[in-house]
């Protein structure tokens, strides 16, 4: 098996196909549209115009301008700007596809990734009360100490070695010791 082959056969094991469904869901809940019958879910995404659909109904004018034709390059612009203005609502830059990796389909299972990504970021928008895409994220648990709890904590002595009285390597002889041996 040729190296292309086998690296290709690795990212269509990526794929889930439930995960693909649920964003498919997704995707035509907030646009109030229903993808086209018999296509499939990636040749629906390829040109970005749904995705920048999409993501100017979770954000109103996030992307100004949508290309619905002009050849390649102009489509590829659509993923572009999709990309761009997920960044700014939120979404961390690891979590973005690439654009080849829809354009030419190169890993779906990224793209539906970074559309999970885009469905917990909506959590974080209290003006967004569409549906929800993934679980929502943990919200931070910030504590306050007081001076004295946080003085009584230097006191105690951590216990995770097993010992508290300091590190030492008395008692380890792993194998037979050391012997010198004078007159041989």
């Amino acid at each position: 098996m040729s190296l292309e082959r086998q690296v290709r056969a690795k990212l269509a094991s990526k794929r889930n196909p439930e995960q693909e469904k649920e964003a498919q869901g997704w995707i035509e809940g907030v646009l109030g549209a229903k993808f086209p019958p018999g296509e499939l879910f990636e040749d629906v995404l390829k040109d970005g115009t749904v995705l920048c659909q999409l993501i100017n109904k979770l954000k109103p004018g996030s992307v100004s301008k949508i290309n619905t034709s002009g050849g390649q390059f102009k489509m590829m612009e659509n993923i572009t700007n999709f990309q761009s203005a997920i960044k700014a609502y939120g979404v961390p830059d690891i979590d973005v596809f690439q654009t080849v990796d829809l354009w030419e389909k190169k890993d779906i299972a990224q793209v539906v990734s970074t559309l999970f990504a885009l469905g917990r970021e909506t959590y974080r928008h209290p003006e967004w009360n569409g549906p929800y895409l993934g679980p929502k994220p943990a919200e931070e648990c910030k504590r306050d100490f007081s001076e004295e709890v946080l003085k009584a904590g230097q006191t105690i002595v951590g216990l995770q070695a097993g010992s508290n009285k300091g590190a030492t390597q008395s008692g380890q002889n792993i194998g037979a010791g050391r012997k010198i041996l004078l007159g041989k």
